[in-house]
């Protein structure tokens, strides 16, 4: 019992770290946007209507919708957008073309969290770093060039992995939670009437009174529940009831007594509106809540970068993506991953962002779009989910994320006015991200279907060989292919230019499924060919870790025993050749080619041991 309790500390802990780290440090900027913006009248029943709106905002989509809905719907206890899609889709199997629709609509809702990944990061450090004009406004020029120092050191430490400062994500983001209700406590002890904005009838008096204000600063209120979609995607990591009991124990209530804590400042002293995060602290504490805030600034962004590595990674092996460089940062644990071209990609638009927007204000403009449309990407997939794979009612469905649907739909809509002052940007990054993906999958069926047609029949063809067999020589050959019972391009370049055929033969291919994780029981799907030949298909998840090597060795009693040393791995290095009028469009069958030509192949994707690896090419026309 003692070890569980503690257990459960840690993971609680860890969850108030890694998930809560960015919608921590939104007070940074909310309260300052909303008043900011000169859409909203500084009067004290406004400050009560906009604060009533923030409280009633995180209950309405954290507490109810993430922490009480959406938790539920785990796949195998994983969560994040993929793992909806993986739930929404096979819910939906029965329906072709509904299950591509929303396999289209999730893809689209992934592509979107690299737009909100490089406005996330480059906000709330930007935000941190700000707090030195208050200090003193000769430290003005500084901000931009030390935001970007702070990036710089953040993106060059992820080659070392998460695992030697993610020990202390937890205790420092409960320290800046804690300093965030340290903050608000004395500001409402001077103004006790302040709470009496937790009453929902001062937010439905600001609407009534204000209609079109109240849409407008939709769009800045929004920025209250930033990193609320961290509170899914991270449900593997630690499990529903500690990311909840971290919610509703430490992460709500410090969010609502700092926010509560500003719109008493606003009451005594109006000038505060500049920014009222800061304004709070006494004189002497402003540069070491600047140094606090800028740590959990870079916690939070670690997490957004680590969940960047961690989707990109779901993505290639769902198929939408070509094989990427992963690199494992830890012998522990397999999710500690490291993908060098996400990682510096991902720093050089954030710079561009920081370089472009110069101050928070700027960038809070440009977020809002992309976050909302994946709010309410999340709630569509969500309907499907429990009413096709839960088998709910339909009436009970649909007043169950209708709600939520119409709460997301206004945000997303308000959220549609900044498209033209910032908004463009997330949506071009994820616009961008969607191309490839959808490129990317389409080119490799049609190049798939090439393969097919052009292909040989494997048995056919062994049964020819074994007629008039050649020279057999010792060891393993592995050929990997991409379907099933065809002759691999690999095996006809090596009888035609060595002129053997090893002692044994696997050909082997690669499934990727829509759920988590896929046991070793399950991995293997052999076939004998005869003739020590054997078709042999591995299957992952999108979670599972590609590592053939060791799939293989499950071989063992099955009549073929692989050796390290004497076990070739033969694949396919094709070169691509677009042609016109084959299912795509001119431009996008260049970029599959150029797509194709840069993958790095399967030598690192599957942990295959490169000097192991012999690359046979061939050209083919698409």
């Amino acid at each position: 019992m003692q070890s569980s309790k503690s257990s459960l500390a840690a993971l609680t802990l860890g969850a108030i770290g890694v998930v809560y780290g960015d919608i921590g440090t939104s007070v940074l900027y909310a309260v300052k946007e909303v008043f900011g913006s000169g859409h909203v009248a500084f009067m004290p029943q406004n400050v009560y209507g906009i604060l009533s709106i923030f409280f009633w905002t995180l209950t309405t989509i954290v507490s109810l919708k993430y922490v009480v809905l959406v938790l539920r719907a785990d796949n195998n206890g994983e969560g994040g957008l993929i793992a909806m899609l993986a739930l929404a889709s096979q819910a939906v199997k029965d329906k072709p073309r509904l299950r591509s629709v929303l396999l289209c609509i999730g893809i689209f809702g992934t592509s979107l969290f690299y737009g909100d990944g490089v406005i996330t990061p480059a906000i709330s450090v930007l935000s941190a770093v700000e707090g030195l004009e208050v200090v003193s406004p000769h430290f003005g020029k500084a901000v931009i060039p030390l935001t970007l120092v702070v990036l710089f050191c953040l993106f060059a430490v992820q080659k070392r992995g998460t695992g030697g400062i993610g020990r202390y994500f937890g205790p420092v983001t409960l320290v800046w939670f804690f300093c965030l209700a340290a903050l608000g406590i004395p500001h409402i002890i001077g103004h006790p009437e302040i709470l009496g904005a937790l009453s929902p009838h001062h937010a439905l008096l600001f609407i009534w009174h204000n209609p079109g204000t109240s849409f407008i600063v939709l769009g800045a209120v929004v920025l209250c529940v930033t990193g609320a979609e961290a509170l899914y995607a991270d449900l593997g990591h630690f499990g529903k009831k500690p990311i909840r009991l971290a919610w509703f124990s430490v992460a709500m209530p410090a969010l609502t007594i700092n926010y509560f804590g500003q719109g008493a400042l606003l009451l005594a002293e109006p000038e505060a509106v500049k920014n009222p995060f800061y304004m709070m602290a006494p004189d002497w504490a402003l540069i070491p809540l600047v140094i606090m805030a800028t740590m959990a600034t870079v916690i939070a962004s670690q997490a957004l970068i680590t969940g960047a590595f961690s989707v990109t990674k779901q993505v290639i092996q769902l198929g939408y993506l070509p094989r990427l460089n992963i690199q494992h940062t830890s012998v522990r644990d397999t999710g500690q991953i490291y993908i060098p071209f996400v990682n510096w990609m991902l720093f050089v638009a954030i710079v561009l962002a920081v370089v472009m927007f110069r101050s928070s204000s700027n960038l809070a403009a440009a977020y809002g779009i992309a976050v909302t449309l994946d709010m309410l990407i999340t709630t569509v997939l969500t309907f499907f989910v429990i009413r096709y794979g839960w088998k709910y009612p339909l009436a009970l469905c649909v007043a169950a994320t209708g709600f939520f649907f119409v709460v997301d739909l206004a945000f997303f809509s308000s959220n549609l006015l900044k498209l033209f002052q910032g908004g463009w940007f997330p949506l071009l990054i994820g616009g961008i991200v969607f191309t490839l993906m959808m490129t990317w999958k389409r080119g490799r069926e049609l190049l798939n279907e090439k393969l097919r047609d052009d292909s040989l029949d494997l048995r056919d063809f062994l049964t020819a060989v074994f007629v008039s067999p050649p020279t057999r020589v010792d060891g393993t050959a592995v050929f990997l292919t991409a379907e099933t019972g065809s002759v691999p391009n690999a095996l006809l370049h090596n009888l035609k230019h060595n002129k053997v055929l090893h002692e044994q033969n696997l050909f082997v291919t690669v499934r990727s499924h829509e759920v988590p994780w896929i046991g070793l029981d399950r991995r293997l799907q052999v076939e004998p060919l005869g003739g020590d030949c054997w078709q042999v298909v591995v299957h992952y998840g999108f979670k599972n870790d590609p590592d053939l090597p060791s799939a293989l060795a499950l071989m063992r009693g099955r009549g073929c025993e692989l050796e390290a040393m004497t076990t070739s791995y033969f694949l396919s290095r094709d070169v691509v050749i677009p042609t016109i009028g084959s299912g795509m469009a001119p431009w996008r069958e260049k970029l599959f080619a150029q797509m194709h030509h840069n993958a790095s192949g399967a030598a690192g994707f599957l942990n295959l041991p490169g000097n192991a690896v012999v690359e046979l090419g061939s050209k083919i026309e698409i």
